[in-house]
């Protein structure tokens, strides 16, 4: 399912529409179709620059702007492939250029998926395999130098998953979120995650849980992977509002990173730890230095400060975007809120819509000491989104002031009709789907 049927209205429409009904199942997790797919199309994930592959359950995205701002910055052509997108889905596909990476454009696109449509010869397939296929036939048809590779679900049958011999391989911060496809312990969902892991090539974690941790460590003891943790083998400290790393090699004291929140902090540390870890890079600190500054992650506590939506709430609020949907996810927006808070003291609201299959209790408890009023919205035009009479009731079971409206909109009006003494902070938060359709009606989808 799209993070937002803006595709729909695009040359590509058509064509996402017919593959995705190549499988009655939007996720059936497995490599046997994609290993089939690649093959028809020549193997081109055997013909692709070093390649950083990257999993786990929070933070994956930014991690890999880190990355992908510190190698331009470096003047290194990158590719890279994400996921979900936000609104239109050339956003999963950005090609590296000397100038910088640009997102794919629409023709070059097409031809890319009604290649693997014409090899695919209408089997069953899922959409992200398709995706995915397509992706590695671009990077393989396109120079660049590196290839930063985003896992979409999991990691062992993860359809990223047939890189042999990448470059490194990392993993952010592992904890408990589909559950019904990974497992309902963080020791079997690190175990998915950690599958990643490739004979001989280093592996740098983030910090992690006790449990997780040890599944990590055991599975590159078991592949003899260079392990490199957070908190052993590399350090990262926030001294004076600047980021300090450190590792065996030495400190860099650098500018903090523009992405807001603590945990932007670790997941710019977890890029440099990467970099630093593969013996062919080398990557000096000017380079970090802008990286870091200049890395960009839409819809991870993003601050909106242009569009349609700042006309239609409460003159002089703020009002920011962040797609966490996990519990974990809400604890660092519930973290970043509290620093905001701490610097300027403002009356918080937030805004929320969530998925079916989501915990939507453990994601809204992060902010029951911060507010006591939650708006529930619907996320429209997806499939399997959590009805708003359900995410009200998770809200008013943790004492929460709770009411439903119709959408985004409709909420920001109705808190522009209430008598703030201090203009509220406004957080719209709970589904990457939810922050797709903002960035939509706001005018502002990534570029």
């Amino acid at each position: 399912m799209n993070a937002s049927s803006d595709s729909a209205k695009t040359p590509l429409g058509e064509l996402i529409g017919r593959l995705s009904v190549l499988h009655q199942k939007r996720i059936d997790l497995g490599l046997e179709r994609m290993h089939r797919l690649l093959e028809r199309l020549g193997h081109p994930e055997l013909k692709l620059p070093p390649v950083i592959h990257i999993a786990g359950t929070n933070g994956k995205g930014s991690t890999l702007a880190y990355l992908r701002a510190t190698l331009e910055a470096a003047g290194l052509r990158v590719h890279a492939y994400t996921s979900p997108y936000l609104v239109r889905i050339n956003e999963c596909f950005r090609l590296g250029r000397l100038s910088g990476g640009q997102l794919v454009g629409d023709d070059e696109l097409r031809a890319a998926l009604e290649e693997v449509e014409r090899v695919n010869a209408g089997e069953a397939a899922t959409l992200f395999e398709l995706k995915t296929a397509a992706a590695f036939h671009l990077f393989a048809q396109n120079p660049a130098d590196v290839v930063l590779l985003e896992v979409g679900l999991g990691g062992r049958l993860d359809s990223t998953n047939v890189i042999d011999a990448p470059a490194a391989c990392v993993i952010t911060p592992v904890s408990m979120d589909h559950m019904d496809f990974l497992g309902g312990t963080l020791t079997s969902i690190a175990g998915e995650k950690a599958a990643i892991i490739k004979r001989g090539v280093p592996v740098i974690s983030a910090e992690q849980a006790g449990e997780a941790m040890a599944v990590i460590e055991a599975q590159a003891k078991r592949m003899r992977a260079p392990l490199f943790a957070a908190n052993e083998s590399w350090h990262v400290n926030v001294e004076h509002g600047r980021l300090v790393y450190s590792d065996d090699r030495g400190l860099m004291d650098l500018t903090a990173p523009r992405l807001f929140g603590r945990h932007q902090f670790d997941n710019a540390g977890l890029a440099i730890a990467t970099l630093r870890a593969i013996p062919n890079f080398k990557i000096n600190q000017a380079a970090f230095e802008a990286g870091i500054v200049g890395a960009e992650w839409p819809a991870r506590m993003q601050r909106i400060t242009s569009g349609e939506l700042l006309a239609l709430g409460p003159q002089g609020s703020e009002i920011w975007l962040d797609g966490g949907h996990n519990a974990e996810g809400g604890r660092v927006a519930a973290a970043a809120l509290g620093d905001l808070e701490e610097r300027v003291s403002r009356p918080l609201v937030v805004i929320a819509g969530m998925m079916a299959n989501k915990d939507a209790q453990g994601f809204l408890a992060n902010f029951a000491g911060l507010t006591r009023h939650i708006i529930a919205v619907p996320i429209p035009d997806t499939e399997n989104a959590m009805p708003v009479d359900r995410l009200a009731d998770a809200a008013r079971s943790l004492g929460m002031r709770v009411e439903t409206v119709s959408g985004v909109e409709a909420a920001l009006r109705a808190l522009s009709k209430l008598a703030y003494e201090v203009p509220p902070r406004i957080l719209i938060t709970g589904s990457l789907y939810l922050a797709g359709h903002v960035l939509a009606i706001n005018g502002t989808p990534p570029a």
